[in-house]
């Protein structure tokens, strides 16, 4: 049987992670894969989740099942993050997943069930992960204009103008904040427009907000988001905390799921426990343990915002040094890093470019010119500035 099988396509974000690894060069720098990193190059483990682990390592009396929705408490926890304060707050359901991409699988069987013919709009470019996730579930996949190559930002006339075309059975998908992989994010003029468009021509808004905190800020980088809840009748969210907790193999995430009743909502919560259970049954619970304990924690949740802050402006401050480091050398080709937020950018450099950063300059970077922000340290910034430029040239 598997004889006949063609050679898998290695991935190609996690390929390179491997060949960082191997490198032996000591300039390297890994500005490939989303994860954050100090000025030591490590990804280190919050201290509001190791106190949380303590806690939960003391008091925890057993490893049985927890259930098909993953831990309930962690998942009241997600709709208090994203939806307090909004009308939609009392007309959600959210189920635990294996990380956001379980969501987003989760939401999209969901979305398949509900109406096969669906079809799907993202945003061109998109998360990797969007596309192939979507056709998996058996929905189709439409691009929208997005981002403009040549001022680096949202095009948003070109957006506004395509998705004005989105009708009752499309999903709009959304990328909460910090958008990836470009770092542009649309404006609130922006997420008031699309939900205008959504309540006149019916389409279902579905958002991914998979690094909440890492933009403007815990509360600012869900305005939007709390908007469009605010406002539409159904909506979707995929969320993660991957980031904003550092649990990235850990696999915490939720799907949210928002309607017109709380009767609804949990219809559709009945409805993805079913298809979790065909799929792989219940989440891992560790993760949502962690949270659960930092977010019903006066002290714990203190401790986590502080951290994620002091995180965010880090990322702010490395991109306001990698734009110095260039102006220093008398350019301003790349100035627009500044205007974009969270761990990405699309920096416009071609594949052969990026090939050249990796070959001569031991700089490890997506070949759609994608470099993760929070894999810099304050040490290299002259370093990368200056490869930037030579392969630029």
């Amino acid at each position: 049987m598997f004889k006949q099988l063609a050679e898998a396509q290695p991935d190609p974000i996690l390929s390179l992670t491997l060949a960082f690894r191997e490198d032996p060069r000591e300039e390297k720098v890994d500005l490939g894969i989303g994860v954050y990193r100090n000025n030591q190059g490590q990804t280190p483990i919050m201290q509001a989740v190791q106190l949380a682990q303590q806690q939960v390592v003391a008091n925890q009396t057993t490893k049985a099942y927890v259930g098909l929705a993953g831990s309930e408490p962690f998942n009241q926890s997600m709709m208090d993050l994203l939806l307090t304060g909004t009308s939609a707050h009392s007309r959600s359901a959210a189920v635990q997943t294996p990380g956001a991409s379980g969501a987003l699988r989760m939401l999209a069987d969901l979305m398949h069930l509900a109406q096969p013919d669906t079809t799907v709009w993202i945003t061109n470019p998109s998360y990797v992960n969007h596309k192939p996730v979507m056709e998996a579930a058996g929905l189709k996949v439409r691009f929208y204009p997005y981002f403009n190559p040549e001022t680096k930002q949202v095009d948003s006339d070109a957006m506004l103008a395509e998705l004005a075309k989105a009708g009752p059975k499309d999903v709009v998908l959304l990328h909460g904040c910090c958008h990836n992989p470009t770092g542009a994010d649309i404006s609130f003029a922006d997420w008031q427009a699309i939900t205008d468009l959504a309540n006149k021509n019916g389409f279902l808004p579905f958002v991914d907000i998979a690094y909440q905190g890492f933009g403007d800020g815990l509360e600012q980088d869900a305005a939007g988001l709390q908007h469009l809840a605010n406002n539409v009748e159904e909506m979707v969210i995929a969320t993660s905390c991957s980031k904003n907790f550092g649990l990235y193999r850990e696999r915490t995430g939720a799907a949210i799921v928002v309607s017109d009743s709380l009767q609804q909502a949990n219809k559709a919560k009945g409805r993805i426990l079913n298809l979790a259970r065909s799929s792989y049954t219940m989440p891992p619970d560790h993760g949502a343990a962690l949270v659960a304990t930092v977010l019903n924690d006066a002290a714990l949740t203190k401790v986590w915002k502080q951290e994620l802050s002091e995180m965010q402006q880090r990322l702010v401050s490395l991109r306001h040094g990698l734009v110095e480091a260039v102006r220093a050398q008398g350019s301003e080709q790349f100035d627009f890093i500044c205007l974009h937020k969270g761990m990405f950018s699309v920096t416009g450099l071609s594949p052969e470019q990026i090939g050249r950063l990796r070959d001569e300059f031991a700089i490890y970077a997506v070949g759609d010119g994608r470099i993760n922000i929070a894999g810099l340290q304050e040490n290299q910034l002259d370093y990368v500035a200056k490869a930037l430029l030579t392969v630029s040239a």
